[in-house]
């Protein structure tokens, strides 16, 4: 007769990797446009979207690439103005909430309403949250809960999957 606790045991990990399994699409679209493209305002095919986009944006915000740190002049914006998706324009974050993180990368403290959506990211091994452009759907970068007040959060940002538009 089966120990009663290696079958409960056995049965919990199945359950559990089969509702991982089944949870992959939704939590995490890298690799599956169609998934992602579901109630996107702005859509491409993978062909268009080269199009559009510079080999680097393409990189990052359609095959969810990473920049080298401190190779982007983002990182160094100081100019009042909107950062924006550099795939369909959408404003994410007002130059107000950015804040030198020291990190190489251009970091802010909140998006804009509505901006961005996010995703759960396992490429690494663990769980990072993704952070994606609304309209499009492009990956942007990650946030983390190491940034200062009032949020507490650090949306680390990919400069070349953005374009500075500075105020009037």
């Amino acid at each position: 007769m089966p120990d009663p606790m290696m079958l409960q045991s056995r049965r919990s990990v199945l359950t559990g990797l089969a509702c991982g399994v089944a949870m992959v699409p939704m939590l995490s679209a890298c690799g599956n446009e169609k998934a992602q493209a579901k109630g996107l305002e702005v859509t491409f095919s993978e062909a268009e979207w080269r199009k559009r986009l510079t080999p680097a944006q393409f990189h990052i915000l359609r095959e969810h690439g990473t920049e080298p740190a401190f190779s982007s002049p983002l990182d160094r914006e100081k100019r009042k103005g909107t950062f924006v998706c550099a795939a369909d324009g959408n404003p994410l974050f007002a130059s107000a909430a950015k804040f030198e993180s020291g990190t190489g990368w251009p970091s802010f403290w909140k998006p804009m309403p509505g901006a961005v959506r996010f995703s759960t990211d396992r490429k690494l091994g663990y769980s990072r949250t993704e952070v994606h452009c609304a309209r499009c759907g492009g990956h942007l970068g990650h946030v983390f809960d190491d940034g200062p007040r009032p949020t507490g959060k650090r949306y680390c940002m990919n400069g070349d999957a953005m374009l500075f538009r500075p105020s009037a």
